[in-house]
């Protein structure tokens, strides 16, 4: 196994690399489609009647569109939107919609992410943050992993003063079996950096999240 120098030694091409995801489909689409007629028999369906006949091949196609996020890489997501810019002050995008599966059970994750980090000489592009977020959320997740991936993203491409992830979901395994109880939310965050060391910036970052934004 490759050992990884830290973060913050990194160039950013070996940053890139390193956190290069893509990955490529072990198994044919046809495969996949006979898997889903199977999953359907054993529910007690008939995969042949009118109603279900294309139902492998559109279960196929969500699937990948919803997990594919392992087809894509940072470096491609990017498209050389890092730039030098001579700033210290917080760079926050908040609210950021995000949709992800749990690897459990394969139900829904809705949710919101904020994403902040104070630059170090280095700025992304603002949409890069959002995108970041989506190619993480659309792979089969727990929460507390895809938190701390994108934190790890951002502290690695950019080496900044810190980061801050937070991200409030709801998860559809609790709401639509098992427990049961709709309405709940779970809470995840991660902080680097001087988020982590200074109780001033955290706060900002906390303050700043649970403002309402006049133009909603």
């Amino acid at each position: 196994m490759t050992a990884q120098l830290p973060a913050e030694n990194m160039s950013a091409d070996q940053a890139i690399a390193a956190l290069s995801t893509q990955s490529q489909p072990r198994v044919s689409e046809a495969e996949m489609r006979q898997a889903v007629r199977t999953l359907l028999i054993g529910l007690g369906e008939d995969p042949d009647r009118e109603g279900l006949l294309d139902t492998p091949k559109r279960v196929v196609k969500a699937l990948k569109f919803l997990t594919s996020g392992y087809n894509q890489s940072l470096d491609e997501l990017l498209n050389g939107a890092v730039f030098h810019e001579n700033t210290n002050e917080m760079v926050l995008v908040r609210d950021i919609d995000l949709f992800s599966s749990c690897e459990h059970h394969i139900l829904p994750i809705l949710g919101r992410a904020h994403v902040a980090y104070i630059p170090n000489g280095k700025v992304i592009g603002l949409s890069k943050v959002a995108r970041i977020c989506e190619m993480y959320g659309r792979r089969l997740q727990v929460q507390e992993r895809l938190t701390a991936q994108i934190a790890d993203a951002l502290q690695g491409l950019l080496n900044p003063q810190g980061v801050a992830v937070i991200i409030e979901a709801t998860h559809m395994c609790m709401v639509m079996r098992g427990v049961q109880k709709p309405g709940s939310w779970t809470v995840t965050s991660a902080m680097k950096g001087v988020f982590a060391e200074d109780a001033r910036t955290r706060d900002e970052f906390m303050s700043l999240i649970h403002h309402r934004p006049a133009f909603h």
